[in-house]
């Protein structure tokens, strides 16, 4: 029910956003149920800046390290730098994970309940660890916690998607950008979501 509501909001804000949803056709995206909050940000950090295909390769070599399961926060702190280097990740983000298992181990930070929090609360609990910032904690509430009013204003596929839709010679400001996802809620993380999906369908 509310997927066919948020279309059909999406549709009268913004008529060619609503031709791409015709042409993309049903909303697909499914947050990610398996594992803990904190697996899921690991995650999210060994996939920064990284290709998909890249970013699974590494988080499998982080699995095999515990014989295929998610390896704990305890486990992180155990395990040695060169070790986590070895399985793919850059000294940075050996540095991010270990902070973030440290508090998590430690109970400084709430992460296992941030299903509890409201948008804001899980934004401010994520960004407080070194080497989460918005765009990370945005894809953490989008695939993990399935919040419905996300726009990463600050991922350049949605800007792609929006300087396409407009038809705009540069891509988008933040300003414009903040302002287009106005208009989209409470629903943006459907439009990012059709924004990012326009991209792989053929010119017209």
């Amino acid at each position: 029910m509310t997927t066919r509501k948020a279309l059909k909001h999406l549709r009268t804000v913004d008529p060619a956003l609503g031709a791409v949803i015709d042409r993309v056709g049903p909303f697909k995206l499914v947050a990610r149920a398996d594992g803990t909050h904190f697996d899921h940000v690991v995650r999210s950090i060994v996939g920064q800046q990284l290709s998909g295909a890249a970013a699974q390769t590494i988080y499998k070599r982080v699995l095999a390290l515990k014989g295929g399961a998610p390896p704990k926060p305890a486990d992180f702190l155990k395990f040695p730098v060169a070790t986590l280097r070895a399985a793919g990740l850059s000294g940075r983000k050996v540095e991010y994970v270990k902070e973030l298992a440290q508090r998590t181990h430690e109970g400084s930070i709430a992460i296992l309940k941030i299903h509890e929090m409201d948008d804001a609360g899980v934004m401010e609990t994520l960004v407080s660890v070194r080497g989460i910032g918005p765009w990370t904690a945005q894809m953490v509430m989008m695939f993990r916690l399935g919040r419905p009013d996300i726009f990463p204003e600050l991922d350049l596929g949605v800007q792609k998607g929006i300087q396409k839709l407009r038809r705009m010679r540069k891509l988008p400001t933040p300003k414009q950008m903040e302002k287009i996802g106005r208009t989209y809620a409470p629903y943006r993380t459907y439009a990012a979501w059709y924004l990012w999906r326009s991209l792989e369908l053929p010119a017209e």
